[in-house]
């Protein structure tokens, strides 16, 4: 019998945001997309761009919501209930300022930070018990800069880090998928550590 999983990448429509510290999620998706296939295509019906695979044993639904960011949920919860997906079964992508650029954590459940992507996704699941995939983007240092630090595009440095912690992301996914969730987190989690490495706990609960 296969296993399902939803694997969404959070982020904002359109060419003005596709380079943006904001998108880091859907640079997930995409990167993912060319990994293992998932031939991403629009879906009026799930609000967003969507397509699927296998991996193994696995049923890979892929997704990258149209609805801007501040109502990803709404798409999240139209492709769940669809194909039936289970909450401990969906993995999110997103960016996270409470982690430097270069520098990717997984986790199961947990609060929405203050960030608006999921802050939806608690409102129209209603259950914060999903995989989350915080993608580093650094933070500006002062709470006021925070909306035009995550709408503007990363340094070359930062951006480089960026893309190569995906890489280090995607490469675990095979392994999350089959429950090898421990094993998952050690291949992440042990990876060579940004020297830039902030206090994740400093900017906790800043609205992006």
């Amino acid at each position: 019998m296969s296993t399902r999983w939803l694997i969404v990448g959070l982020g904002n429509p359109g060419s003005k945001y596709s380079r943006t510290r904001h998108n880091a999620g859907f640079w997930f998706l995409d990167a993912l997309d060319r990994r293992i296939g998932l031939a991403l295509k629009t879906e009026r019906k799930f609000h967003g761009d969507a397509g699927k695979t296998r991996l193994g044993a696995v049923d890979v639904v892929g997704l990258k919501p149209d609805t801007f960011m501040n109502d990803s949920g709404r798409a999240v919860r139209a492709v769940a209930a669809y194909f039936d997906i289970p909450i401990d079964r969906i993995l999110v992508a997103y960016d996270d300022l409470d982690l430097p650029p270069g520098t990717v954590r997984l986790k199961l459940g947990g609060g929405h930070g203050g960030h608006n992507g999921l802050r939806s996704l608690f409102s129209h699941l209603g259950d914060p018990g999903f995989w989350r995939l915080r993608i580093g983007i650094g933070h500006p240092g002062v709470r006021e800069a925070v909306t035009p630090w995550v709408l503007s595009r990363a340094g070359a440095e930062d951006e480089r880090g960026m893309i190569e912690a995906i890489d280090r992301a995607i490469d675990i996914v095979p392994t999350l998928l089959r429950g090898e969730t421990d094993r998952a987190l050690q291949a992440l989690h042990t990876a060579p550590p940004d020297p830039a490495a902030a206090d994740p706990e400093q900017h906790k609960g800043e609205k992006r």
